[in-house]
């Protein structure tokens, strides 16, 4: 059975609970003050709602956010010993972008791919992480090519973390940082690539932009 991504599991919830509800796309959208157009985008999975109309739907018809962007009908897995389950209201949506570039705290709503739901412990968690598509397999089998990476926004790290960084302020990577006093080193998982280090003054050639606190395959 082909996976459905996140776009097409929230078109079909949404298309669910209208049935369910007897209400149709001009109610939905005279009673949310909701634009006809965008309304039809969701429902083809043309495009993701912001966590704020999510939130408008949900409370529309008496339901969790949950409800409106997994994927019930998915095989449940097995029941965990994690004795805390973070609530709903934890869950935020996270912008995905195509690729890491400069300037990337500036970003423009054309430059998001996508949004993923992730569990985080507040709005502010939310406002600092991203979510960037990886393309390549220098990270590989840790990390695989169209792995979507989650990065708290961060300018440094500690040595031996993952990170997303700016090289020349111009060329975005995912490596394994490694540094000291006069030097920073850039590592590939996979060993068919090169070390990059970077000694004295070529240092301030790299850029951190944010820590890997996560990885999903791609949707």
């Amino acid at each position: 059975m082909t996976e459905l991504n996140n776009k097409q599991i929230l078109a079909k919830n949404l298309k669910k609970y209208m049935d369910e509800n007897r209400v149709d796309r001009y109610k939905l959208c005279e009673d949310l003050n909701l634009k006809y157009s965008t309304v039809c985008e969701w429902l083809h999975a043309r495009k993701y709602p912001r966590i704020d109309s999510i939130e408008k739907i949900a409370k529309y018809f008496g339901i969790s956010k949950s409800d409106i962007i997994e994927d019930k009908s998915a095989p449940k897995a097995e029941p965990s010993n994690i004795g805390y389950v973070m609530p709903d209201n934890k869950i935020y949506q996270i912008p995905v972008f195509e690729s890491v570039s400069a300037g990337f705290g500036a970003y423009a709503s054309n430059e998001i791919m996508d949004f993923i739901p992730v569990m985080l412990h507040s709005q502010y968690d939310a406002k600092n992480t991203i979510a960037i598509k990886v393309t390549g397999d220098s990270m590989y089998p840790k990390i695989e090519d169209g792995d979507i990476v989650i990065v708290r926004k961060m300018s440094s790290v500690d040595s031996g973390d993952i990170a997303v960084v700016l090289v020349d302020r111009e060329e975005g990577l995912v490596k394994k940082v490694e540094y000291g006093s006069d030097w920073i080193v850039l590592i590939s998982i996979n060993p068919d690539y090169p070390v990059q280090k970077f000694i004295g003054e070529e240092v301030m050639r790299i850029s951190v932009v944010g820590k890997v606190v996560g990885s999903y395959k791609e949707f």
